[in-house]
């Protein structure tokens, strides 16, 4: 079997080629100039380049390669939309039908326009099943009283925000909520509750409801948790089943030196 990919940034498409690999699986990766670390031409059977809103020339490879199933992996900056790229026809015909441009309304169209070309997005842990969390504490401590408490909380604010499309992470201390993800990423908006709050900060990552594990799955790592300890945050909590964990064993030793409480619910 032939695989497409399309690859943001992050360890993510790298994790994906291997598992692949280790299928039997070939890989033609579709990489996106603005995201994708270029160390990724190495391991890929295929690749081509995209730009930011070159989504013609992303479905001409994957057909002129026989791909007919794909795996979307790694971030794609929500602000990318708002850069000075130039879209082509297709990207240009896709967007002008949208109601909205949240995370889910875009990567969804692409997905529309990859089944419109025969081209069917599967899910893109498939092959990383392994690193997705059983529930339960993860780390040597378990999360304290007040831990607990602002998870509860923080539990009930994330499942709005990821309602709402608006982002998968929230930042709290004493029920209160210190800051939340919009466009810049999980690591970004640990670092900036920090600069307004320093420490006992309990984070809060949640899936949406209904979340498609084929887009936009939940993502941690070890740059979550250095985040964290920048900030003096004492606690992480994650959707089980739904978040995938990068290096989880470094990063849950990285946890423990510091005393932060990574759970999963």
């Amino acid at each position: 079997m032939k695989l497409g990919l399309i690859a943001g940034n992050g360890r993510f498409p790298f994790l994906v080629i291997e598992g692949a690999h280790r299928a039997g699986a070939e890989v033609a990766v579709a990489a996106i100039r603005e995201e994708t670390d270029p160390a990724i031409e190495q391991i890929a059977d295929r690749l081509t380049w995209v730009g930011i809103g070159q989504l013609g020339k992303l479905l001409r490879f994957f057909k002129n390669e026989g791909v007919e199933k794909a795996i979307m992996a790694g971030q794609v900056k929500h602000i990318q939309i708002f850069s000075n790229a130039i879209p082509d026809v297709r990207t240009l015909k896709m967007l002008l039908r949208l109601p909205r441009r949240n995370t889910d309304a875009l990567i969804g169209a692409v997905a529309g326009e990859l089944t419109s070309e025969g081209i069917e997005l599967i899910d893109s842990t498939h092959f990383l099943k392994d690193q997705l969390p059983a529930a339960g504490t993860l780390t040597r401590r378990s999360p304290d009283d007040r831990e607990r408490s602002d998870i509860e909380y923080g539990l009930e604010v994330a499942r709005e925000i990821a309602r709402l499309d608006l982002g998968q992470t929230i930042v709290v201390r004493d029920r209160a909520c210190v800051a939340i993800e919009a466009m810049e990423g999980t690591d970004a908006v640990i670092r900036r509750a920090g600069e307004l709050v320093r420490g006992r900060l309990t984070v809060v990552k949640l899936a949406k409801p209904d979340q498609d594990m084929r887009f936009d799955v939940p993502v941690v790592g070890i740059p979550t948790i250095e985040s964290m300890i920048t900030s003096r945050a004492t606690c992480l909590c994650l959707t089980s089943g739904k978040t995938l964990m990068f290096d989880r064993a470094e990063m849950i030793a990285l946890a423990d030196k510091n005393k932060i409480a990574i759970t999963a619910v």
